[in-house]
């Protein structure tokens, strides 16, 4: 007899599968900073409702992706959208047809825009946004749920998402860049990961988002069973459950593209299958093998010998091409390294360092070329006992020079995001700038696959190693803390205004702040600075920085300026006073961000409130208050109305000067995290395996 559930279930699932496609999609998050607003019934309005009309029509739509642009400057448009990879076109049409409906309700004057639902995403904006890859703003979401065996999940989710990622940055410009991977966690539970580009996107491009995204998750998601980080360009998710569709990644119209699952052995043996043998097809007949010369038997051994012959043939010609290239590939990035050191005339190619420039490290003023062996040895061979940490670069080692230097090396990660455009850049403007409230550059080395960045130690680390740990904040006194505000705000003058190269910092942030032995605070990492010429907007396509420091001009549109390091200031400012991450301080049961939270304070006159509690004794209150209202001054929304820095030296340094009052800024994501928080209750619990997200832009 044949049990009832049978005949349910599938009913059940069809009446699943029926609801949900009907139900509109589920939205996760949107961004429309007002920086940037239109007029009602403006050109520019009615060239957004063309290029929105557009991107929901299926007749321009490739693998789920769809482009459009119209207008002409000042008032064009530049849309994109994309579906995720495992879905229909019926699914994705859906939620296309409901995107672009409902962007227009949560951003309904903004020109830049960009809202993110569970099956697809959709994004335009004023600037050209095509073939350009961003990686902000960035959302984060984590499952509540931990895990048990936290070494051996990190593990297998960090190959599992680098083989995604690789598969779907393989994919050529225009192709599906989707892949998922699966990997057995346990006999019971299997690892569930995806990785998806825009497929405007070059293969690098796609690869250098998806590993920026994947190395975001030890910080968002670590511990967590399931995570996800979206961003413009890419995404990435993984769950101990199967979150995708299982056959939705080979659509019959893409006949080339492979399903790629990655397989591990189980610390456990698998269990036996309820059917070992192969399901004979209707009407066919299975017996046993037949021997003997002629036999059908002997045919098949023939053809799988030949078979594996020419897989043997191929496999060996592959990797053969493959050292070739290899080989090819690091020859051209050395030439280059070796003509951009000899073009910036500080040291002779492959920096074989002469004895007279070996002389010239004994000068604190001069910048010299040095060895990669003694650097070797002066770092006990990179060991993990001199490691200090780790950051986009790669890892930072203290040393020992032959001459009894203390000195930190910042050793590029051949997995970095970053490269020898960075190691170059801060090579450049970092070697020609002299200040007492910047590190100080001894040297660097370019040898064979190696950069090498040679500072000075600062023995106390970085600020944000003080600031952000309880146990370590208590050292910082309201004295101390000042004269760290006051020597970051020179440093930035010194770069804004006195140096000989105009610079942007662009990513200023408590961990780029080092302390000296006696706490006094240096600028560091100019690996994304720009030298700047004048005092208009520039533009970049590629947007770096930390999410939650980088003005909102800049984080949306790619507009940065000296009022782009201004904001940031503004944003530590409002840290080292309250001794709270500003890109961590919406996880609070009120979903403010540490902005609008300063902001309330302050608007009510409530400022001190702000302050860190350990200040009480040490602190004095008009300091404290004047700290914070020019910390509000620098974090507003119009750059016009921030001031520069030389202003906020002067007010820093005067009891007397008339402080200008501050606006509130609109750039916050208090009101959504507030909602999520509330939400995503403890006494929510889920019956169906799906995820419990917490949301967290960066």
């Amino acid at each position: 007899m044949i049990p009832v559930f049978s005949f349910v279930l599938p009913l059940i699932l069809l009446g699943v599968i029926t609801f949900t496609s009907e139900a509109q999609p589920t939205y996760l998050y949107h961004v429309c900073p007002n920086t940037t607003t239109f007029t009602i019934n403006s050109t520019y309005q009615d060239n957004l409702k063309i290029v929105l009309s557009q991107l929901r029509n299926p007749g321009i739509r490739t693998n789920g992706f769809s482009t459009s642009a119209f207008g002409e400057d000042p008032n064009d448009v530049y849309g994109q959208s994309l579906c995720f990879g495992d879905l229909s076109t019926e699914v994705c049409q859906e939620c296309l047809d409901f995107a672009t409906q409902d962007i227009i309700q949560r951003c309904p004057i903004e020109k830049v825009a960009i809202v993110w639902y569970d099956q697809c995403f959709l994004r335009y904006s004023k600037q050209l946004i095509q073939s350009t890859m961003a990686e902000s703003p960035k959302v984060f979401m984590w499952n509540t749920q931990n895990v048990t065996d936290q070494e051996r999940f990190n593990e297998l989710l960090a190959k599992t998402m680098k083989e995604a990622a690789n598969n779907a940055s393989s994919a050529p410009v225009g192709g599906i860049k989707f892949a998922p991977g699966e990997n057995n966690l346990t006999v019971f539970q299997t690892l569930y990961t995806l990785a998806q580009c825009t497929p405007d996107l070059s293969g690098n491009d796609c690869l250098l988002c998806l590993e920026a995204a994947i190395s975001d998750l030890p910080t968002c998601c670590g511990g967590k069973i399931g995570g996800r980080v979206l961003s413009p360009s890419c995404n990435i998710r993984y769950e101990i459950y199967q979150f995708y569709n299982a056959s939705g990644f080979i659509p019959e119209s893409y006949p080339n593209r492979t399903k790629t699952v990655v397989t591990e052995a189980s610390a456990f043996p698998p269990l036996p299958s309820a059917n070992t043998r192969p399901t004979p097809a209707p009407g066919s007949i299975t017996r046993p093998e037949e021997g003997g010369k002629g036999g059908k038997t002997s045919q098949i051994k023939v053809i799988g010998s030949a078979s594996a012959a020419v897989a043997v043939l191929l496999l060996i010609s592959s990797s053969i091409y493959t050292i070739w290239r290899r080989k090819i590939l690091k020859k051209e990035e050395m030439e280059i390294s070796e003509v951009q050191l000899l073009d910036m005339g500080i040291g002779p190619a492959l920096c074989k360092s002469t004895p007279e420039e070996e002389m010239s490290m004994n000068s604190h003023q001069d910048f010299s070329m040095i060895p990669f062996d003694k650097v070797y040895d002066a770092t006990k061979h990179f060991s993990d006992e001199t490691k200090l940490g780790e950051g986009g670069f790669g890892p930072v080692y203290k040393g020992l020079l032959e001459d009894g230097r203390e000195v930190a090396v910042k050793r590029l990660s051949r997995t970095s995001g970053q490269g020898l455009q960075e190691f170059m850049n801060e090579v450049t403007l970092i070697a020609k700038l002299q200040h007492r409230n910047l590190v100080r550059l001894l040297g660097c080395c370019l040898e064979k696959t190696e950069k090498l960045l040679i500072y000075e130690y600062m023995h106390n680390k970085s600020l944000d190693v003080f600031l952000f740990d309880s146990n370590m904040i208590v050292h910082l006194d309201w004295q101390k803390r000042l004269s760290i505000i006051n020597g970051v705000a020179r440093g930035v003058l010194y770069l804004h205004e006195d140096s000989r190269l105009r610079i942007i910092h662009r990513d200023l942030k408590a961990s780029n702040v080092l302390l000296d032995y006696d706490m006094n605070p240096k600028i560091s990492d100019f690996g994304m600075a720009k030298i700047f010429g004048g005092n208009d907007n520039k533009t970049t396509n590629r947007i770096v920085g930390t999410y939650g420091y980088m003005s909102p001009e800049y984080a949306m549109e790619g507009l940065f300026s000296v009022k782009s390091d201004v904001f940031s200031f503004g944003v530590l400012l409002l840290e080292i006073i309250s001794g709270k991450r500003n890109n961590r301080f919406y996880l609070s049961e009120e979903g403010e961000s540490l902005l609008t939270y300063s902001w309330r304070l302050w608007s009510n006159d409530e400022g001190m409130k702000l302050m860190d509690p350990s200040l009480v004794k040490s602190c004095v209150e008009a300091e404290v208050l004047k700290c914070i209202h020019i910390g509000l001054l620098c974090v507003q929304d119009d750059p016009a109305e921030r001031p520069n820095m030389s202003s906020v030296v002067v007010m820093l340094g005067s009891d007397s000067i008339i402080i200008p009052q501050p606006k509130q800024s609109a750039f916050s994501i208090s009101q959504f995290v507030a909602r999520t928080t509330t939400s995503l209750s403890p006494k929510i619990c889920s019956i169906n395996q799906v995820s419990l997200s917490n949301v967290l832009p960066r």
